[in-house]
């Protein structure tokens, strides 16, 4: 395991912490179905045959899992609501009836969860006490000395944030009393208009839950006025005051806006040959700055071998597949079942060039004798090695008599069966080496490393122009912005522009709506043509931490499931191909794997066991600060292309802010390497002025659509503005010689009776203390989150205590140079000793 020495824990600054899909197709996308309601168009949909676009609510990440492992397309776009999760799905009548079974809920527009706009009064009856005004810098600058354990309510955030012009609140807060289950106990939010204002507008939080856990209370409203501070009361009497705290306000300009600054590169969408292609000329053409590196593990290429199924779908239907790709003769194989006069002839097969006749036998009165099971048998001995393999379809044991056809059958790899509006020209068949596109001044391993991977999912085609752009940026403004040679000069990026070329293909060229690559690992049961669109394997689930194979949620068994985790951990060679760059490239520290289009930033935990809702390791106190200090830098970048806000409740864990997904790579990266890991997904939902609404995106919005709200040109703009700030954080990171300082606040004293102390430090990193008088180690405690998504626990003193710690921030810099792994005679950790001596 790697640099887990630097990686420790590192402490959150106060600051940060305490504070701190309806979609239509693009141009030539697969045509997106009519959409239907819970009224009305449910009945009409049951008589059609044509698919539908239905609105629909989970009971939470149980039945998401089993939804999907169903073999129902709902990941992304989906949505935390207080009682489970809300998701959009395209299907037939026939689905809409297995969804229903499944204790789906099928939602009208209006019945979907918004936040509510209006003061309701708060909770009904007593609101309990009126909190005490907060003590000057804030209501946390002189703890109370009443035990924290005791208190029943605590804010976790409190943001404000601006977009086109309207203001918004949001907050989010718990009560120790949350998991009771009856009476459920209720929150009550207040806020002021600004400092000396009372708290009024007293509205009902909303209580979120997710596998049967609480999460905390949250809203989002609107507001025209900042407040300054609010306060939370639960319906049980606990109440607390906090600090409103800025969200991307105020953020520096991005560069594109600086005289001179080149940008807008990428004029449209880029299958995976176009963007390959544009890495190797940047190569060839920047040799100073950029090279390319190619990935050992080739794909398994845009390549399928030949089938039809014969005879309809039941105990008579053989399911016959080539052993020669499609491209490689598969498709000249030609499948006959022939009826012959006479009686009492046995089966027979005659093969001539790629003809396969089956010679169907008869019994004595002459009737038709073979089975199902029987023909598909003699093709996979007799066909010559033409046929791999042959057998009834799906779950029939095949029992029915085969019936002749009208001729010979002919077998196709259907890649030659192009979507509408598919790009001009074929596609490259077999197998694909991956080009990493590596930008630096200095690639000697010696400069901090970032690695952008884009495309894991195939449909997802903003990330990949997101991507281009920015490495379009870095060379094309090297020479004339000192940023951008700061850059540079400074960092080491890998560009996978597209770590999923096979799907991606299919993508662009047949089906618009591929996630997975195109790697067929289906028994008999699920190998038929059929099923071409939902084979593959869900790359972003078949890493090996928190994996589904683990017992983790969020990853399916199913190989028609659109999260099959597939046979094994890293059964696929893209997922090889990353876990070899990053040991290969030891020198990465950071790294970002591009998705679309939920609008979230997110990192560690990614996934959970959903019963109780056990996430994988969170990461400590500190690297989640250090996460929320960039994820606030790369944000705000995005914000100031066209004021696109992704709003605290979508940044975070992303098994918090989205939903479980076990075996991806973000956790391999960061639990196996020391990574910081990202992940991104650009799009989502953008503030509408004109209806005062919120508006979801697409997976491939349209290219030049409204560029204020869905558009994939303004999408991969203001996207790429934020991976540039990415790159600034990992070179200021890669410069930073800066020692952290930390205090024990309140510090050295007598007091007369119980305290409560708590760590701060100038900057995110991890504190490691002891109490028993010994020296700090890297074994020592480390401080910790009251809770996830919350600020540094409290300690309350009844005695005389005394604290010994050091602090590390994240480059792995030790306050006072105090080293913890020798026992020298030095000791300049830092100490302080809280005297409790009670007045007689």
């Amino acid at each position: 395991m790697r640099h887990r020495q630097r990686r420790i824990a590192l402490l959150a600054v106060p600051a940060l912490v305490a504070g701190v899909l309806v979609s239509t197709g693009p141009a030539g996308a697969e045509p997106a179905g009519p959409r239907a309601t819970a009224g009305s168009g449910y009945s009409q949909l049951e008589n059609l045959t044509q698919a539908h676009h239905v609105d629909i609510k989970l009971a939470g990440a149980d039945m998401l899992d089993k939804v999907v492992a169903a073999g129902f397309d709902i990941e992304h776009g989906l949505k935390r609501v207080p009682d489970g999760i809300e998701g959009e799905v395209m299907v037939t009548a026939d689905e809409l009836t297995r969804l229903k079974s499944m204790g789906v809920q099928l939602l009208d527009d209006n019945a979907r969860f918004k936040w509510s706009e209006k003061a309701d009064g708060g909770l009904k009856g007593p609101a309990g006490p009126k909190a005490k005004p907060p003590a000057p810098g804030g209501p946390n600058a002189q703890p109370p000395a009443t035990d924290p354990a005791l208190e029943t309510v605590r804010i976790a955030r409190a943001d404000w944030f601006t977009t086109k012009g309207q203001g918004f609140l949001y907050v989010e807060a718990r009560t120790t009393e949350g998991q009771q289950a009856s009476p459920i106990v209720g929150m009550q939010l207040e806020n002021n208009s600004g400092k000396g204002t009372p708290f009024e507008f007293a509205r009902t939080m909303s209580r979120f839950v997710d596998s049967g856990q609480y999460m905390f209370h949250r809203n989002l409203f609107k507001l025209d006025a900042r407040p300054s501070e609010i306060r939370v009361t639960s319906s049980t009497g606990g109440v607390t005051t906090g600090v409103v705290s800025d969200w991307l306000e105020n953020a520096p300009s991005p560069l594109t806006e600086k005289p001179g600054y080149q940008s807008d590169f990428v004029d449209g969408y880029r299958h995976p040959q176009q963007l390959f292609a544009r890495a190797k000329e940047i190569a060839q053409q920047y040799p100073g700055i950029a090279e390319i590196v190619y990935l050992p593990n080739q794909t398994n290429g845009y390549q399928r071998k030949a089938q039809a199924t014969i005879g309809g779908t039941g105990q008579s239907a053989v399911v016959v597949t080539t052993a020669a790709w499609g491209h490689e003769g598969g498709n000249d194989v030609t499948v006959e079942f022939v009826n012959r006069d006479g009686a009492n002839l046995p089966l027979a097969v005659e093969v001539t060039g790629k003809a396969v006749r089956v010679l169907l036998a008869k019994d004595a009165s002459g009737a038709l004798a073979s089975t199902a099971a029987q023909v598909a048998e003699a093709l996979r001995t007799q066909s010559q090695g033409l046929i791999d393999r042959s057998h009834p379809y799906r779950t029939n044991a095949g029992t029915g008599i085969v019936v002749p056809t009208t001729g010979p059958v002919a077998l196709t790899d259907s890649l030659d069966e192009k979507r509408v509006g598919a790009p001009e020209g074929e596609v490259p068949r077999g197998p694909v080496t991956i080009p990493v596109l590596r930008i630096g001044k200095h690639r000697d391993g010696k400069k901090p490393g970032v690695l952008i991977q884009a495309q894991d999912h195939a449909r997802e085609w903003v990330p990949a122009t997101t991507s281009l752009e920015s490495a379009e940026r870095l060379v094309n403004n090297y020479k004339s912005d000192k940023e951008t040679k700061n850059i540079v000069d400074n960092t080491d990026v890998f560009f996978i522009l597209s770590n999923n070329p096979d799907g991606a293909n299919y993508s662009f060229y047949n089906f618009a709506s591929q996630r997975k690559n195109m790697t067929n690992h289906c028994a008999d049961t699920a190998a038929d043509p059929a099923n071409r669109n939902s084979w593959g394997v869900d790359l972003n689930r078949n890493y090996r931490v928190g994996s589904a194979q683990d017992g983790y949620s969020g990853g399916s068994s199913v190989c028609t499931s659109g999260t099959y985790q597939g046979p094994e951990k890293l059964s696929e060679p893209e997922s090889k191909n990353i876990v070899w760059l990053v040991e290969k490239y030891k020198n990465i520290k950071f790294m970002m794997s591009v998705h679309s289009n939920g609008g979230q930033l997110f990192w560690q935990p990614g996934a959970y066991v959903a019963d109780g809702r056990i996430t994988t390791p969170r990461p400590p106190l500190g690297d989640e600060a250090f996460y929320w200090q960039s994820a606030s830098r790369i944000l705000g970048q995005v914000k100031a292309h066209r004021e696109t806000v992704v709003t605290p409740e979508n940044v975070g864990g992303s098994s918090d802010v989205l939903y479980s997904s076990a075996g991806n790579v973000r956790e391999d990266l960061y639990h196996n390497y020391g990574i910081y890991a990202f992940g991104w997904e650009v799009g989502g939902s953008i503030y509408n002025p004109a209806t005062g609404n919120w508006q979801g995106g697409s997976f491939q919005p349209v290219w030049e659509g409204n560029p204020e709200l869905v558009s994939g040109h303004a999408e991969t703009m203001e996207y790429a503005n934020g991976i540039m700030e990415m790159f600034r954080v990992a070179a200021d990171w890669g410069k930073d010689k800066k020692k952290p300082t930390s205090e024990l606040v309140p510090g050295n004293g007598k007091y007369s009776g119980p305290v409560n102390v708590r760590f701060e430090t100038s900057e995110p990193a991890t504190i490691y203390y002891t109490t028993d008088g010994s020296r700090p180690t890297l074994e020592s405690p480390r401080y910790a989150a009251t809770e996830f998504r919350e600020p540094g626990q409290v300690f309350h003193l009844t005695e005389t205590t005394t604290f010994n710690w050091f602090s590390v921030d994240s480059a792995g810099n030790i306050e006072k140079n105090y080293d913890p792994t020798k026992n020298d005679k030095r000791n300049n950790y830092r100490t302080a000793t809280i005297k409790i001596e009670p007045k007689k």
